[in-house]
């Protein structure tokens, strides 16, 4: 049986997250996706309400057969130790573009020499290469359409938290 960790800040869930999920679906046999704590990045939701979002989304949008093989948590810590911790066999990471892909390599580096990890890296399909939590929080903060970036759950709650929060400055001036 083979495991693999997959981790994101997923803040909000993408079509280029549910793509790498369900491509390594069919390399491995379970997936834990794992929301990782960036204390550099403050996030639109916290952290219960991506993994949330993360449940939901998977629920509406895996195949029924798909959907035991995967447990979405929270990773506080290092995710090499909590790979090795759970047993995984890799750690998934989806790459856009070359600087990522860069990036990648050297974090898998470092990955196996923390706690003997490999990494798999899948590049993105290429009609989602533009996809990130990032630009979807652009498009929505200036009332783009949001399709094709994230599954209408996502694109509710999304929508819902800025109109929240340009509500909240409102009221602050």
């Amino acid at each position: 049986m083979t495991k693999a960790v997959f981790t994101g800040s997923f803040d909000p869930v993408t079509y280029g997250h549910l793509d790498i999920i369900t491509r390594g679906l069919t390399v491995f046999d379970e997936l834990v996706i794992g929301i990782a704590t960036n204390h550099g990045k403050s996030g639109l939701f916290n952290t219960e309400m991506r993994l949330r979002l993360l449940e939901e989304t998977l629920a509406a949008e895996l195949a029924e057969v798909d959907r035991p093989r995967v447990q979405c948590v929270v990773i506080p810590g290092l995710v090499a130790q909590y790979a090795h911790e759970v047993g995984a066999n890799a750690i998934l990471r989806g790459v856009r573009t070359q600087g990522e892909f860069e990036r990648e390599s050297s974090m898998a580096l470092l990955n196996r020499r923390l706690a003997g990890v490999e990494t798999v890296i899948l590049p993105t399909t290429p009609e989602l290469g533009v996809v990130s939590s990032s630009v979807v929080k652009e498009i929505a903060k200036f009332g783009g359409d949001l399709t094709g970036f994230v599954p209408p759950l996502v694109a509710r709650a999304v929508i819902a938290k800025l109109g929240e929060s340009t509500m909240n400055e409102q009221e602050l001036v």
